[in-house]
């Protein structure tokens, strides 16, 4: 197939790349800027010029192709709730490309959105409509196009990580920096589920190729990992203390990160593994954050 990827550059877009080609694919990757062109030229990726804030550009991508999997995300946390408002945005002008046809669109959403705020860890059954998390807009508008008749799949994601990159911890490990201590809430007995990012991206071409229509599938490894333990593997790497930090103070602390730092994020893949013989064979997120070079200034621009 002919499959437009947004994000192709990206994180985890770039490591799909290379799994889409490997399973003989065609790849449309989309890319701003000239830097990303050419790479992905080098790979033998056709270069699709576009922005996430240029609908036109996605549209005009999404034509050419017999699939669709978008993963681009601007991951300025500071402004969350309006990044994820541009992302149903993209995923509706998908949509209105793809509707009336058979070709898949993929989507990327949180694991978040299958806790039924029952104690239970998320699940790929759920699907929490009243979730609070911003990023339920991309499922939501997921959810208005399967209604409409469109092949939605929906991969949900962890913590995705390597040695240069682990998601929210990203940012969290520069805070920590220019705060001197990592932090965490209470007994930091909260957790928050990860899966390497190779592991994540073989995901990506499975549910291509063997997903189905309004299905949803958790990336997750390793079902939660205690924020303390992730602190203390910060706190050893950049030579500060792990400190921990009452409710109260975490929004004077932390900022625009308060919002997770507290939140027990616990999910289950065990679904997704046996639905689509999904096999992650990664290293954990504190082995990665024990084996990361912490002498940068900032690890999280890496890819």
């Amino acid at each position: 197939m002919r499959v437009f990827l947004t994000g192709a550059t990206g994180f985890i877009g770039s490591h799909i790349v290379s799994e889409l080609l490997a399973a003989g694919h065609q790849v449309i990757g989309m890319t701003r800027s000239d830097a990303g062109a050419k790479s992905l030229a080098a790979a033998g990726v056709e270069v699709h010029r576009g922005t996430l804030e240029d609908l036109d550009s996605i549209i005009a991508g999404a034509q050419k192709a017999d699939a669709v999997i978008h993963t681009a995300f601007n991951h300025d946390f500071s402004n969350f709730v309006a990044n994820c408002e541009t992302d149903r945005r993209v995923i509706s002008a998908m949509g209105s490309v793809l509707k009336g046809s058979d070709r898949p669109l993929i989507i990327t959403s949180g694991t978040g959105m299958g806790d039924a705020e029952d104690g239970k860890p998320a699940s790929e059954a759920v699907f929490n409509h009243r979730h609070p998390n911003p990023r339920i807009a991309s499922e939501l508008e997921g959810q208005v196009l399967l209604e409409a008749g469109i092949d939605v799949r929906v991969v949900r994601l962890p913590q995705v990580h390597n040695t240069f990159k682990q998601g929210l911890v990203s940012p969290y490990i520069e805070m920590s920096r220019e705060k001197g201590a990592a932090a965490y809430v209470n007994e930091g007995a909260n957790c928050w589920p990860a899966a390497h990012v190779l592991d994540v991206a073989k995901l990506y071409a499975q549910v291509l190729d063997k997903g189905s229509k309004g299905e949803r599938y958790h990336a997750v490894d390793e079902q939660g990992v205690a924020a303390r333990d992730i602190a203390e593997a910060v706190a050893t790497g950049l030579g500060i203390p792990a400190v921990s930090i009452l409710p109260q103070n975490a929004q004077q602390h932390f900022g625009w990160f308060a919002m997770f730092a507290a939140l027990d994020l616990q999910a289950t893949g065990s679904w997704t593994q046996q639905r689509l013989g999904w096999k992650p064979t990664g290293v954990g997120l504190i082995e990665d954050l024990q084996n990361m070079n912490y002498s940068s200034a900032d690890q999280s621009k890496h890819v």
